[in-house]
């Protein structure tokens, strides 16, 4: 995910939102913290930072591009305190490297002294080789098909093991325990309350059914979250990035995401996908029931996300908009639109 959009932790679901009870922990990774961490770091390889220090795009962790002395500036990623477990991390790292190692175009984690995942402060932090790139133009044909092209190599590898650290995209963690959080934390006003709770409830039900319909469908790596901004478009092609939300789960997840608006659009669009797709993975039919499920869990837990990230002084100021009235009376209109959408059945028969 890029860490600007949606968090899908079962970890960060069960860290504590006692808003403004204590400073967070994000508050201590000053400037001089950050630069000081790397040094530790590069230090032994003879390489030290110049000062130069951009905050990137990123809200569930923080991500910087730091300047070095005599080379190009390097990525560094400090993990978000209680989120991911030690093994969790790296468990991810192992994934990415497993596909640069394919020379599947994703960017892993710097190996230092024999190490991926690195700690200073009580942060604990990665860096990655900086990599640029521009927004894939998810409109033209050719670039789905290349785009699906590396996802089913992505998915070749992800199906040859399952994680064992990291969790799975359910119902349960995505969906029934995100509405729990925010029915009982007092986030939803009173007058729209009943709204919500009778439009979740609806949705959810339409996301069980979509579920037994898809029956018993594949479970492998994702990159989890793999929408536009998450891929980094050269004259060489894609790469792909921050693959921070991999988990198990369907394939369907890491396809949808890419797909536009409109029922004929987004039909277009993913015939193009598994074009690519299929030249390196199969793809079952199937899992097109799940399309509209796995949106409206998105839709569920992103609220919860945002919720649980309030203690946090960058969501505030990020998302002035959240916890009004007008943001949860929006939420029951697309709830509801969802609802209907999942009624309406696969882009495709099945």
């Amino acid at each position: 995910m890029n860490d600007s959009n949606f968090d899908s932790s079962s970890e960060a679901d069960g860290e504590p939102a006692d808003r403004g009870a204590a400073a967070h922990p994000f508050t201590r990774l000053t400037p001089e913290c950050v630069l000081d961490a790397i040094d530790s770091v590069l230090i032994d390889t003879g390489v030290r930072t110049d000062g130069r220090l951009l905050p990137l795009n990123s809200y569930e962790n923080r991500v910087y591009q730091v300047g070095v002395e005599d080379g190009p500036p390097v990525i560094a990623k400090f993990y978000r305190p209680q989120r991911w477990s030690n093994e969790a991390i790296l468990e991810e790292h192992a994934f990415v490297a497993e596909l640069a190692a394919r020379e599947i175009p994703a960017v892993p984690a710097r190996v230092t002294e024999g190490r991926t995942l690195h700690e200073f402060d009580g942060f604990r932090f990665a860096i990655f080789e900086r990599r640029g790139g521009r927004a894939p133009e998810i409109d033209r044909r050719d670039t789905l098909e290349w785009l699906g092209r590396f996802i089913g190599r992505i998915h070749a590898v992800g199906a040859s093991k399952p994680y064992a650290a990291r969790p799975s995209l359910d119902i349960q963690t995505f969906g029934y325990e995100p509405r729990d959080y925010l029915l009982t934390h007092d986030f939803i006003p009173l007058d729209v309350r009943a709204s919500y709770e009778a439009a979740v409830t609806l949705a959810l039900e339409g996301v069980e059914r979509a579920f037994e319909r898809a029956g018993d469908v594949r479970q492998l790596r994702l990159h989890g979250d793999c929408h536009p901004s998450n891929v980094l478009w050269t004259d060489a092609g894609p790469h792909f990035v921050d693959f921070d939300d991999s988990r198990m789960g369907p394939a369907v997840q890491d396809l949808w995401l890419l797909l536009p608006g409109g029922r004929a659009d987004a039909s277009r669009a993913l015939a193009d996908l598994l074009a690519g797709y299929e030249d390196f993975c199969e793809f079952e039919p199937r899992e097109l029931h799940l399309v509209e499920a796995l949106r409206t869990l998105r839709l569920i837990h992103y609220a919860a996300w945002l919720a649980r990230r309030w203690d946090d002084p960058a969501f505030p100021a990020a998302f002035p908009w959240f916890n009004t009235q007008r943001y949860w009376e929006e939420r029951v209109l697309e709830l509801r639109e969802q609802i209907g959408a999942m009624q309406e059945g696969p882009l495709w028969p099945v």
